[in-house]
């Protein structure tokens, strides 16, 4: 069992019938995907050719701010918002999609694009499970 979910297990009141499950793996995979996009972005700017990787660097730290962000909204309950978390997890997706797609066009040449956009696409396939289990 995951920190994440032994912290939704104790969280004292009722999550009002959120599925605990597909909410943990959406938080760890948030959390997954930001160290992912972070590094990645990191691992560009150590590229030779640095200029062409760009759009993945600015893509890939909007995608860890976005995944960050969704984490900690996700891990939040009290005063609860569905509107937000729908709001939240739809941006994430969609971060997570764009960032999946421009890694995708390196990762033959950087193993560290293809890494980010694997973790991308299981954070973009974990906030669509969430959103259709709200």
């Amino acid at each position: 069992m995951s920190t994440t979910a032994e912290m939704l297990r104790t969280y004292p009141k009722d999550l009002g019938g959120i599925d605990q499950e597909a909410l943990s793996t959406c938080i760890d995979a948030c959390v997954e995907c930001a160290q992912a996009c972070t590094a990645c972005a990191d691992a560009c700017l150590s590229e030779d050719m640095v200029a062409d990787l760009i759009k993945c660097i600015r893509t890939n730290l909007d995608c860890a701010d976005l995944c960050d962000a969704t984490a900690r909204i996700l891990s939040r309950h009290t005063g609860y918002d569905a509107n937000l978390t729908r709001a939240t997890l739809e941006a994430c997706r969609t971060a997570c999609a764009s960032c999946a797609s421009e890694c995708e066009l390196h990762e033959d040449m950087h193993e560290h694009c293809r890494i980010c956009a694997e973790a991308c696409r299981r954070c973009e396939r974990a906030c669509t499970e969430l959103l259709q289990a709200l």
